[in-house]
Formats: C-alpha cells, structure tokens, sequence
C-alpha cells in the first residue's frame, strides 16, 4: 500500500547535504551538496545534481527517424527526501526548515503568505 505524502519541505533549485550514507572516503555521498533537480513527491524521493550516480546500460534504439546509440551512461538516481537536509544560506551547513507568515497587501486585499526560513540562522530560503 502506498505511503500518504504531506507537503515536502525541498523543492526544486535548493541547495541540499546528504546527511546519511557511507563517508566520501569510501567511496560514497555523505557530506556532499548539490542543487535538487526534481522532486517526487509520490515516493518521497529527490534528484540531486551530481549526487547517487549510477552506471546504467542502454540499448541502441532507433525513434522516428533519428537513431540513439547504445552504451553505458553515467546518470543521476533519486535519493529519500530523509537523506538530505537544506543548506543553511549563511553557515553553508545543514539545517531544518520552518515558516514564517506574513501579511502582504496584494490587489488591494490582506493575504497571509508563508516564507521558509532555515532553523539555525533565521535566513529566509
């Protein structure tokens, strides 16, 4: 049964940490940052620039008129939203999201927007 999905707290174009996982030293992505390319809200997944690079093997193909040669490719897996955390803007470290809200005038009416902010330093994201 699928899992129920709440509202994520990364979106595309932030900068994230992966915070678990095995050391650089050997080998893996923990510690590394890169910019979240695509996010899954379905499976709780995002993709990270540069981050769980995989070898994928693909076979020639040949659609409408323009052929693709196959060969292995080097790409991108997506990762658990649980393995990364937001870059803080002002530490360059991981943080925790929160919220903020604020009453902004828009088209002559109140509205009551909500800004994320990083946990650690107080900066807007």
């Amino acid at each position: 049964m699928a899992q129920k999905t709440g509202k994520l707290k990364i979106k595309k174009g932030d900068l994230v940490q992966v915070i678990t996982g095995a050391k650089q030293e050997r080998g893996g992505d923990r510690g590394k940052q890169g910019k979240v390319l695509k996010v899954f809200p379905e499976t709780n997944r995002v993709l990270v620039e540069g981050i769980n690079r995989i070898t994928k093997h693909t076979k020639a193909t040949q659609h409408e008129g323009h052929s693709h040669g196959g060969g292995i490719q080097v790409v991108e897996a997506p990762l658990h939203i649980s393995n990364v955390a937001i870059v803080d803007p002002e530490t360059k470290k991981p943080t925790r999201v929160g919220y903020r809200t604020e009453t902004v005038e828009r088209d002559g009416r109140q509205r009551t927007v909500r800004i994320r902010v990083a946990k650690s330093s107080g900066k807007d994201l």
